[in-house]
């Protein structure tokens, strides 16, 4: 059994936020898989579905970001799952948005929601680190993350909520590439192509028509008629 995590904030306050691409990409799986009815346990909302022969149970923690841990310790003592089994869902300043990248183990980089699961559980977890980007100063990272994704980042979210879609029966079966893969076909098709746009021909200015009795090359024609006529057979 394989428990994923998505870390958020609950209620419709929190649920447009940057912090909370977590629980949008788990909930984009388990729409898309048939997975069941979300129903509370374990201090939040979880869903289970299966990918083959791999039962996989979804976690939405419920007590706020950064008492995360609370609910993963306790869903996974509950399963005896030990580390390697969880994979942890979550916000990354430091990826472009858009970006995502697998990590199995290390820090948890100031992420308070991570740092309570380290709390928890130790750090040998799995993570889907999903890009949101960087306001570019500390100071304004609590407003940011804490804030809605715009419009503007509506076309490159979905995509990645697909591709996340996509690829998790290869998670669930432990292929990392071929997870990574698929989400990249979603976020990047035409760069991963490496094919270059055809280049439009290039216009070229029409020649003047040479005037009455000039010879081919604008030059004075000195020819008899006998001999123009014989240029135009050769």
């Amino acid at each position: 059994m394989k428990l994923w995590v998505g870390l958020g904030n609950p209620g419709a306050k929190y649920a447009g936020n940057r912090h909370n691409i977590g629980f949008m990409a788990l909930e984009r799986i388990a729409a898309d898989h048939g997975f069941g009815p979300w129903r509370r346990a374990f201090q939040g909302l979880v869903s289970e579905g299966r990918f083959g022969s791999e039962k996989v149970l979804l976690l939405k923690p419920e007590t706020f970001m950064n008492l995360s841990g609370q609910a993963v310790g306790e869903a996974a003592r509950f399963h005896k799952l030990t580390p390697a089994d969880i994979t942890v869902f979550h916000d990354e300043l430091d990826l472009a948005p858009g970006r995502l990248r697998l990590k199995q183990g290390g820090g948890h980089a100031g992420h308070n929601g991570l740092r309570s699961i380290h709390a928890h559980l130790g750090e040998a977890y799995g993570r889907v680190r999903l890009g949101i980007g960087h306001p570019g100063h500390k100071d304004a990272v609590a407003a940011y993350v804490l804030h809605d994704f715009a419009k503007a980042d509506a076309d490159w979210l979905d995509d990645l909520m697909r591709g996340i879609s996509d690829g998790a029966p290869a998670l669930a079966a432990g292929d990392g590439p071929g997870f990574l893969n698929a989400v990249n076909a979603r976020v990047a098709p035409a760069r991963n192509s490496g094919a270059r746009a055809p280049e439009a021909p290039v216009a070229r200015p029409a020649a003047a028509n040479p005037p009455a009795g000039a010879a081919p090359g604008g030059t004075e024609d000195t020819r008899t008629p006998l001999q123009r006529l014989a240029g135009r057979f050769r």
